[in-house]
């Protein structure tokens, strides 16, 4: 288990000290800021699983600095337990109405100190927990359909902020009704789990593999282009060529068709969601099997043909999907 972060914002320099030799044996790392601005800009960037937060702090207030955490979309679920010396019951709940977990008085109890930043910590623990659960799709283990239409929106802002290239490469398992069909939905859900492997094995470690739907899948590929990205689905591409699932004494071979599309003159992340559909679409009325890029020049009633599907298709993407 990896080691907890516990932030500790307090202007006083013997508070940390006191602190740090509190809980030395609880095995948390800790980190330190001596004032509120300080604070906010670590709590942001560390990510830690605790802050503990003086409320008398000077400039601004240990209650402001909460307000600011809480107002934050990066801060706004991180716990808080607040350290102050007084003992004012409406202090209390303020700091309680704003959002802390806790609320622990000076001179630190050192056992009751521990217990509540060890309950605290449990807490924030349980709740990563089920973060990710909520964010896995449970057949394959890759983000789910939610995950990534939260993704697909930030990542082409963030393209579009940091003028940086955003690719979507979209993956169809070729002919998965005939195969759902023939050996049996069992079988069908052992080819989508080796598939999602060999796309998690094969795109790059700042991609975001998804299950978009069905026997569909969604890879983001930040700061990628199209050509680039195509190299890495033609890889994807033969290597699930000669992918061969088996169960039950039966066997049958598997393969997908990509759709492959970046960013470059588009206006909006559902046109960038339909150009790689158009693509995936022009794929499979190829031939299957093959990877296809995204035209200079939009194939409008490809794309809009895909749009359609994706409107009107996500009842049968439980089952059987396009039917390509």
């Amino acid at each position: 288990m990896k080691c907890a972060k516990v932030l500790i914002i307090d202007d006083c320099p013997d508070g940390h000290l006191l602190l740090e030799a509190r809980l030395k044996h609880e095995g948390i790392e800790l980190h330190h800021a001596y004032d509120a601005p300080t604070g906010l800009t670590m709590a942001s960037e560390l990510q830690p699983d605790l802050i503990l937060l003086d409320i008398d702090l000077p400039f601004m207030t240990g209650l402001e600095v909460c307000t600011h955490l809480k107002r934050n979309p990066d801060t706004s679920a991180l716990p808080v337990i607040f350290l102050s010396g007084a003992s004012d019951v409406w202090t209390k709940v303020q700091g309680l109405e704003l959002g802390a977990v806790d609320y622990v008085t000076k001179p630190f109890h050192a056992a009751e100190l521990c217990a509540r930043v060890r309950a605290a910590l449990r807490a924030k623990r349980m709740q990563d927990t089920l973060s990710i659960h909520a964010d896995v799709d449970a057949l394959t283990g890759l983000h789910n359909r939610a995950t990534f239409d939260r993704r697909l929106e930030r990542d082409f802002a963030a393209a579009r902020a940091g003028s940086t290239r955003l690719t979507l490469m979209m993956v169809d398992i070729d002919h998965f009704k005939q195969l759902n069909d023939q050996f049996g939905h069992p079988f069908g859900d052992d080819a989508l789990r080796a598939v999602a492997q060999i796309l998690r094995r094969g795109v790059r470690a700042s991609d975001s593999a998804c299950r978009y739907g069905g026997e569909e899948f969604a890879v983001l590929m930040p700061g990628c282009d199209r050509d680039e990205a195509a190299l890495v689905a033609a890889r994807i591409r033969s290597q699930l060529a000669e992918l061969v699932v088996s169960r039950g004494g039966q066997t049958a071979r598997v393969t997908a068709s990509f759709g492959v599309a970046d960013d470059r003159d588009l206006d909006s992340a559902m046109h960038l969601l339909d150009s790689a559909d158009a693509a995936l679409y022009r794929a499979k009325r190829s031939g299957r099997n093959r990877v296809e890029l995204c035209r200079a020049t939009p194939d409008r009633d490809a794309a809009s043909e895909a749009h359609e599907t994706h409107a009107g298709g996500d009842a049968l993407r439980s089952g059987s999907g396009r039917g390509l």
